[in-house]
C-alpha cells in the first residue's frame, strides 16, 4: 500500500512553518529568504551586514539579526523553533597555497563549516520533535571539484557537502531531510567581485573574465542567477522532495558533465 502525496503540480506551502537563511542580505541567501517567505515561512535573515539583513527582512515581513557566523557566542543566540535551515553564507579568498593566509583560512572555515554545524546542533531539536525538517546548504561546484588558488573555500565547501550527508544519515528517522545545492557561478556580489578583481590583475575587460575564465569549463555560457538556486531550495521544502536527502545538487551549467 502506498501513501497519498499530494497532486501535481503543487506550489509549496510553508505556512506556519520557520526558515532560517545566513548570508541572508544578499546574492543566493537573499533569494532563498525571499522565496521562502513568498511560500509563507516566518524568515529570519541572518546577516554580518545589519543594513542588508534589515533590508530584506523588511521586504519580506521577516525578522533581522546581525550576526557574525565566526562568532560561536552569537550564533547561540539566534532561533532555535526553526524549521527550515538555509545555510548560505560564505567568503572567498584567492591566493596559492604558500601565500594563503592560515588566519584567512581560518575564518572561512568558521563561517562556511563550523557555523552550519553549529546552526544544526541548535535546530536539529525543534525539527525532531515536530518531525519535519528541511537542511539546505548552499554549496558549490567547489564541493565537488577544484580549482587552484581556492583551498580554503574549496576546503570549506568539500567539507560542508560531508557535513550535509552525516545531517542526512543522522535525521532520516526524523523525517529530516539535508541536501547540498551546488552552483556553479551565480550573479551574486561575490562573484561580481571575482570578475573585477581578475580583470584588474589581468589587464583585460570583465566579459573577457567571465567568457575566458570563470565560464571556461560551462557548457551554458551564463551566470546563474540566485532566484535559479533559491528555486532550487523551495523545492527541496516541498511536498514531493521528501525522499531526496544526502545529495548534491549541482546548478552548474553543466561544469561536472564534462
Amino acid at each position: 500500500m502506498t501513501s497519498a502525496l499530494p497532486s501535481l503540480p503543487g506550489a509549496v506551502d510553508l505556512s506556519g512553518r520557520t526558515a532560517l537563511v545566513t548570508g541572508g542580505g544578499s546574492g543566493i541567501g537573499r533569494a532563498c529568504a525571499v522565496a521562502l517567505a513568498a511560500a509563507g515561512a516566518k524568515t529570519h535573515v541572518v546577516d554580518v551586514d545589519a543594513a542588508a539583513a534589515e533590508a530584506v527582512a523588511d521586504t519580506v515581513g521577516g525578522h533581522a539579526h546581525h550576526v557574525d557566523l565566526a562568532d560561536a557566542d552569537a550564533i547561540a543566540h539566534l532561533p532555535r523553533d526553526v524549521d527550515v535551515l538555509v545555510n548560505s553564507a560564505g567568503l572567498q579568498h584567492v591566493a596559492p597555497l604558500t601565500d594563503f593566509p592560515p588566519e584567512r583560512f581560518t575564518l572561512i572555515q568558521q563561517v562556511m563549516v563550523t557555523a552550519p554545524f553549529l546552526l544544526l546542533r541548535q535546530t536539529l531539536p525543534h525539527m525532531y520533535a515536530r518531525g519535519w525538517g528541511r537542511v539546505i546548504n548552499i554549496s558549490s561546484v567547489h564541493g565537488l571539484r577544484a580549482s587552484a588558488f581556492k583551498s580554503a573555500y574549496v576546503a570549506a565547501k568539500h567539507a560542508l557537502e560531508g557535513l550535509s550527508k552525516v545531517t542526512a544519515v543522522e535525521a532520516a528517522g526524523h523525517g529530516v531531510t539535508s541536501n547540498c545545492l551546488s552552483p556553479g557561478y551565480v550573479r551574486t556580489p561575490l562573484v561580481e567581485r571575482q570578475i573585477h578583481d581578475q580583470a584588474t590583475a589581468h589587464g583585460i575587460p570583465d566579459d573577457a573574465v567571465l567568457a575566458d575564465v570563470l565560464l571556461a569549463r560551462s557548457p551554458l555560457k551564463r551566470l546563474a542567477e540566485p532566484e535559479e538556486v533559491a528555486a532550487a531550495a523551495l523545492w527541496l521544502c516541498g511536498p514531493h522532495s521528501g525522499h531526496l536527502t544526502g545529495v548534491s545538487l549541482p546548478i552548474d551549467g553543466g561544469w561536472t558533465a564534462t
